[in-house]
């Protein structure tokens, strides 16, 4: 055996069992920087197809635009006390509204179509979060946060929009007080936090949209959350905090004031936004959004 194919061999028989390191998941040298403040509570950030990111101050009713040059402006006032925020195949931004207890998508001139509103006949408790799957169902959260006396429904749960718009269903209803939630690529699975419960659990999710198979996933809770292309899941708390697709903690990015919620925008997709108390954050990314 010649001398360079033997000591190749034993690099290759060496490195089997190993994993290799990819590093932070941040870009390096970069820094969390501060985008625009003065807001009362920053929420629901999303990247439209071209990476605008929109986001919403809840106590200020209003939904916010921070273009992929550097501009903010309002794209809606008087939002229903919109929180979450996640943009369809079709460029409609569709919305939670907390305040307006409703599912409502809204076009880019501003029209806005009511998806879901009811579920048995009751109104929704205050909608929060959602993702939408590759078939276009929708999942959402429905706590309450403040004044609980005299819930809508009998309890803070997690629901899906069937894809043709016709059927919701109740798909999680054993958490203490859903929050954040945010799918794979492929959506065969599903995280969700229970803030409530100071858990993050995932699911595998079944043709019709139902979900199974639940497990512990981050021994902590979660308000917003989003995913990367290495299938790294974002958790908010105190920090911004990074697990693998296996539930191991791998980074902590802290930010100025406490992080609500976070998505990946910009051109490339390799900037994480986070909207925190009164401000809008970035920080340019080793790992790039899931469009």
């Amino acid at each position: 055996m010649r001398k360079a194919s033997y000591i190749l061999l034993v690099l290759l028989v060496a490195g089997a069992g190993c994993s290799v390191e990819k590093g932070s998941v941040v870009a390096t040298g970069a820094e969390v920087e501060k985008l625009a403040g003065d807001f009362r509570f920053t929420e629901g950030p999303a990247a439209d197809a071209k990476g605008n990111v929109y986001f919403t101050d809840i106590p200020n009713n209003r939904i916010h635009k921070w273009s992929v040059d550097g501009k903010l402006s309002t794209f809606r006032e008087d939002s229903g006390g919109a929180n979450g925020l996640y943009f369809d195949k079709k460029g409609n931004v569709l919305v939670c509204e907390g305040g307006g207890q409703r599912l409502v998508s809204i076009s880019m001139e501003g029209e806005v179509t009511v998806l879901a509103d009811v579920y048995e006949g009751n109104k929704f408790n205050s909608l929060n979060d959602l993702w939408i799957d590759p078939k276009g169902g929708v999942y959402f959260t429905d706590p309450r946060y403040g004044r609980r006396a005299n819930l809508p429904q009998d309890g803070e749960h997690v629901y899906y929009l069937s894809p043709e718009g016709k059927k919701v269903t109740r798909v999680i209803d054993d958490m203490v007080r859903p929050n954040g939630l945010i799918g794979t690529r492929d959506g065969k699975r599903l995280y969700v936090a229970d803030h409530g419960g100071k858990q993050t659990f995932s699911y595998k999710v079944t043709r019709d949209g139902t979900l199974s198979g639940k497990k512990p996933f981050a021994p902590e809770g979660s308000d917003g959350m989003t995913i990367d292309n290495e299938g790294n899941v974002y958790l908010t708390t105190n920090v911004v905090a990074v697990y693998n697709r296996n539930g191991e903690k791998i980074e902590s990015i802290e930010i100025p004031e406490g992080p609500a919620n976070v998505t990946f925008g910009g051109r490339d997709g390799r900037t994480l936004f986070i909207t925190a108390r009164t401000s809008l954050y970035s920080l340019r990314m080793r790992v790039k959004g899931v469009r």
